[in-house]
C-alpha cells in the first residue's frame, strides 16, 4: 500500500510546523549557556522523521481537537525522544559515532556536554507541557503520561532490559516484545494519549489509541531491526549491522527475516482494527501505520 501524495504532503507540513515550534522553544531559553544551547539544538535540529510529534497532532485531530493546541506536547515528546538518542549513543550504551548522517553529540561536543544536553532537553519537555498547554488539568495528565512512558516503567526500564538481554543464549518472542513495549512502544502510546487528551477524547477512545500505539510501536521496532540488518547506511544516516555485532536480541535473530516481516504486517492490521471506531477520522493514523511497514530509514 504505497502512500498517496496527500499523505506525504501532510507529513511534510506537520514536520515543518513541529520544526518551527521546536526552534522557538529553544530560542526562548535565553539564560542557557551557549555551548549547552548549541548541543541541544544540534541534536534536536538534526532531522529525523518526527514520528512521535506527528502522532500527537494526528491523534488530537482524530479526536476532534485543533492540532495547533497540541504543538507543545508534540515538541515535548520530540525533546524526550532526542534526549534518549543522545544518551543511547554514548560509549557506555550503544557507542555510536553517527546519527542522522552526522557525528553523534558526544563526538561533536564531548561526553559531558552530550549528557547535559540530554538532561536539559528532558527537563525542558516537562516545562513546555506544564506552561503551554492551556487546560491545566490536561497539562497535568500529559505530564504523568510522558513521565511514565519515559521513565523506569517505560523507555528507561526497557533500555535496561534490552542491555540485560545482550548475549542471551535463549529468549522467547514474549520476552522480546515485553522489552520493546517499554523501550519503544510506551513513548509512542504517550504521543497518542497526549494528543487525544488535548483533543477531548473519552476513556474508550484513549484505550483504543493505546492499543493502536502498542501495535505500531512493535511494528516500528521490527522494521528498525530489519533495517539494521538489510538497510543502506547512507539512507539510514547511521551505522548498520551493529545489533549483531553487539549480540543484541532482535526480531530477525529470534524468528528470522520473513517471520519478522509477517509479524509486523499482522501488528499493523491489528493497529488499524483498534482505531476502527474512529471511522474516517482515523484515516491518517491508518495511513501512518502502513507507512511504518514501508519506510527505508
Amino acid at each position: 500500500m504505497s502512500q498517496p501524495p496527500s499523505f506525504k504532503a501532510m507529513w511534510s507540513s506537520l514536520q515543518e510546523q513541529v520544526n518551527q515550534r521546536l526552534d522557538a522553544a529553544l530560542d526562548s531559553s535565553t539564560d542557557c549557556p551557549p555551548i549547552l544551547k548549541e548541543a541541544m539544538s544540534y541534536s534536536l535540529s538534526a532531522g529525523g522523521k518526527r514520528l512521535r510529534p506527528i502522532l500527537v497532532l494526528l491523534s488530537c485531530e482524530a479526536c476532534g481537537g485543533d492540532p495547533q493546541s497540541a504543538l507543545p506536547a508534540a515538541c515535548a515528546i520530540e525533546m524526550v525522544h532526542t534526549y534518549s538518542l543522545i544518551h543511547d549513543d554514548l560509549p557506555a550504551m550503544d557507542d555510536d559515532a553517527l546519527r542522522r548522517g552526522m557525528p553523534t553529540s558526544h563526538i561533536k561536543f564531548g561526553e559531558a556536554n552530550a549528557i547535559l544536553a540530554g538532561d536539559a532537553l528532558l527537563t525542558r519537555a516537562f516545562e513546555l507541557l506544564a506552561s503551554e498547554i492551556e487546560v491545566k488539568s490536561i497539562a497535568a495528565d500529559c505530564c504523568v503520561d510522558l513521565a511514565n512512558a519515559a521513565g523506569a516503567v517505560g523507555m528507561v526500564g526497557g533500555q535496561v532490559a534490552d542491555l540485560e538481554s545482550e548475549h542471551l543464549t535463549e529468549a522467547t518472542l514474549e520476552q522480546l516484545e515485553a522489552i520493546h513495549r517499554r523501550k519503544t512502544g510506551r513513548l509512542i502510546c504517550s504521543a497518542l494519549t497526549m494528543g487525544a487528551r488535548i483533543g477531548g477524547a473519552d476513556p474508550e477512545i484513549l484505550r483504543n489509541l493505546e492499543r493502536y500505539g502498542t501495535c505500531i510501536g512493535l511494528a516500528f521496532q521490527i522494521t528498525d531491526d530489519l533495517l539494521d540488518l538489510t538497510g543502506d547506511e547512507e539512507k539510514m544516516g547511521k551505522g548498520v549491522r551493529k545489533d549483531a555485532d553487539h549480540g543484541k536480541l532482535t526480531y530477525p535473530s529470534l524468528i528470522g527475516v520473513e517471520d519478522s516481516r509477517q509479524r509486523a504486517q499482522n501488528l499493523v492490521e491489528e493497529a488499524c482494527l483498534s482505531i476502527a471506531p474512529l471511522g474516517s477520522h482515523g484515516q491518517r493514523l491508518e495511513e501512518l501505520a502502513h507507512f511504518i511497514l514501508e519506510r527505508d530509514h
